[in-house]
């Protein structure tokens, strides 16, 4: 490891979400924006403007907290659809100047430099080549700021080190001076929960963690994470852990025109078969499904089922339709503020042993009537518009779409806006 060389780039979008509306729209070009899930005070914002966070409005802020703190907050709703096509738009430009290794969420991705770029000065250069092309062909509204380093882990630090539109390198030989100054909670990984824990290790400071014994760092995380930690920060290029899909889900706040049990139900029957359709796109089936609901008074209720490994619309469906009667039965809600469906245990279908003797020919042929009635909707879908085909009612939501959205660290594929 070259102790002036840096391997890594690191790029984080700046106020993402917040930014592309100011970019969509002048009107609010330099001025203080939260972007809402839906058009209520009740509600609190998922993205915020630097404008909006210098009067100490940010994400997870209320907005009537928001409003009283800044009386000439522009609340907008949310427009995933849009998002993510910007999100593709910054990855075709970027590509023009450095591989890309991986894609971290909607606003966050690395680069493991070319070794004829790793040099500070080259680096440096092609992160400022990258922000003019942002600038040029993306919007001049589209910010981010990039950190340089020997691993992704400390570029990602470095991201928050300097922002909006920082650049911010982290050379080895420099890594103790640089990162002694911050917070415990200043590195990904360190939550509260975490702190608390460190403190109660005698770990009060970076200085402190740093010098702290791997093996100390691994008992105090309780895994071996902790131990990759120690290496992580000293610029060690850790390998990440690849993840298998584990579930597929989707759930969504209600507009207040859909919060009675009826209209609830139309749209957690939407989310079950865009998640359902997922699910097939994935190549998948799933041997669990699960039903959550919250009221208006935050009263919740959730339950699991067992299935026999599907992908087809009409099997999640009726399950659906028996859960939903449970839970009315069970919770009898007056107003439901939030419905959720996940599909888990996911399989390949050619590792799914069929108890042959368990399912009867008629089973066995409803089976297949109900997949080839899922991909004939699908392809309907796809030729001719999403909800060209459907089960019952579609309504009709303020974001224009049902169930898709963006979440941490899932990009939904853009086909999900239209299915």
């Amino acid at each position: 490891m070259n102790n002036k060389n840096v391997q890594w780039m690191f790029v984080d979008m700046n106020s993402f979400f917040a930014s592309v509306e100011q970019q969509e729209n002048p009107r609010l070009a330099g001025q203080p924006v939260a972007v809402v899930p839906s058009m209520t005070e009740h509600t609190c914002a998922i993205a915020a403007s630097y404008e909006a966070k210098s009067y100490g409005v940010k994400t997870g802020t209320i907005i009537r907290d928001a409003l009283d703190m800044c009386p000439h907050l522009h609340c907008v709703p949310a427009r995933h659809d849009v998002y993510v096509d910007y999100h593709h738009r910054i990855l075709e430009e970027a590509v023009k100047h450095t591989p890309l290794t991986k894609v971290w969420s909607v606003d966050e991705f690395s680069s493991r430099l070319t070794p004829d770029n790793q040099s500070v000065d080259r680096a440096i250069a092609i992160s400022n080549r990258l922000k003019a092309g942002l600038a040029d062909n993306v919007g001049h509204h589209v910010k981010c700021s990039i950190g340089l380093a020997p691993n992704a882990y400390l570029a990602k630090v470095a991201t928050d080190m300097q922002k909006p539109d920082g650049l911010v390198v982290l050379t080895p030989d420099i890594l103790q001076d640089a990162l002694f100054p911050l917070s415990l909670t200043d590195f990904p990984g360190i939550g509260e929960n975490m702190q608390r824990r460190l403190n109660k290790g005698g770990i009060w400071t970076v200085e402190h963690l740093w010098n702290t014994q791997p093996k100390q760092l691994r008992k105090i995380w309780g895994s071996v994470e902790g131990e990759k930690f120690w290496y992580k920060i000293r610029g060690h290029d850790v390998p990440d852990q690849a993840h298998n899909k584990v579930m597929v889900g989707h759930s969504r706040v209600l507009d207040p025109a859909h919060r009675s049990p009826d209209m609830a139900k139309q749209i957690a029957r939407r989310l079950t078969v865009k998640a359902a359709q997922r699910l097939r796109r994935y190549g998948m089936v799933a041997g669990a499904f699960r039903l959550s609901v919250t009221t208006t008074e935050r009263e919740k209720w959730g339950v699991d089922v067992r299935l026999d490994h599907v992908d087809d619309n009409l099997s999640f469906i009726q399950t659906l339709n028996h859960l939903w009667g449970r839970m009315t039965h069970e919770f009898n809600p007056w107003r439901l503020k939030k419905v959720s469906v996940i599909m888990h245990d996911l399989r390949k279908p050619e590792t799914v042993t069929a108890d042959l003797f368990s399912i009867s020919n008629t089973r066995q042929h409803q089976r297949r009537v109900a997949a080839e009635l899922s991909a004939g909707m699908d392809a309907l879908n796809k030729k001719y518009g999403a909800n060209t085909c459907h089960f019952g009612a579609c309504p009709s939501t303020l974001a224009g779409y049902v169930g898709t959205k963006i979440a941490f660290s899932r990009i939904p594929d853009q086909a999900e806006f239209w299915e």
